[in-house]
């Protein structure tokens, strides 16, 4: 029996990468995505040092011709795809809407949300074959609308929550289960950009008294996408520590 195949976009680093970990330790085939080479063959050798098969396959999830291409290229390679976890991801700046340009606008809705749908398209004809699993990863911005300056990234959050939720009544019915997880404040490069002074102030927020890691993501992600969570359809898990998200 050929070893299942799991692709995570934006793969490379963060949480992608502690997935595409947790996946490797679990047996799957780990096909991951980024843009940028250099951290693409640094995280395939740190997987497969772990002792894990894993492969990087370069695509700006923006682009629907490069999606598609990745997509023909993971299912040629490994005759087929079981998971599929849209993770690519940014803030891309923080901005205020008042002094938003549109091109802004629309490169951060590419990005966290349009992607999505490049990538879940795509893999659906693939997914029907054994049955499968989309997991979106949207954020706590999408209940609470953001941090300063991210109205943009909290409503591409948001409608990949709904977009998950009417993913799912659709695919089901083929064996195809869609969820979600929800991460709260994750020390990640992608608060680079943000302040300790305000990343402290939200850890103040968080019951749990810490940031969270990663793989604190990355147990939910399996979780979902796995045989544990079969009854689990269109529902959104949140990992953030008790954060409150009003």
């Amino acid at each position: 029996m050929k070893k299942k195949v799991a692709l995570i976009t934006g793969g490379t680093r963060g949480i992608g990468l502690a997935a595409a970990e947790r996946f490797g330790k679990e047996g799957f085939i780990v096909a991951i995505n980024g843009i940028q080479e250099e951290n693409g063959a640094s995280a395939e050798k740190k997987l497969r040092d772990l002792g894990y098969e894993a492969y990087y396959f370069k695509a700006d999830v923006t682009k629907e011709e490069e999606v598609n291409a990745m997509i023909e290229a993971v299912t040629e390679k490994f005759g087929r795809l079981d998971v599929v976890v849209n993770n690519a991801g940014g803030l891309l700046g923080r901005k205020s809407v008042e002094g938003m340009e549109t091109a802004h606008w629309n490169a951060v809705m590419d990005l966290n949300l349009t992607s999505a749908f490049y990538v879940s398209r795509g893999a659906i004809p693939y997914l029907k074959i054994n049955g499968g699993s989309i997991v979106n990863i949207t954020s706590i911005a999408a209940h609470m609308g953001g941090g300063p300056g991210a109205a943009a990234y909290a409503v591409t959050k948001a409608g990949l929550l709904t977009f998950t939720r009417g993913l799912a009544k659709e695919l089901i019915p083929y064996g195809i289960r869609v969820n979600a997880v929800s991460p709260g404040t994750i020390d990640t490069d992608f608060h680079s950009e943000t302040s300790r002074d305000l990343l402290d102030s939200w850890v103040k927020g968080i019951p749990a008294g810490r940031l969270g890691k990663p793989e604190d993501i990355a147990k939910a992600i399996y979780f979902v996408a796995s045989e544990e969570a079969s009854y689990l359809v269109g529902e959104v898990i949140q990992v953030n520590g008790g954060q409150d998200f009003r």
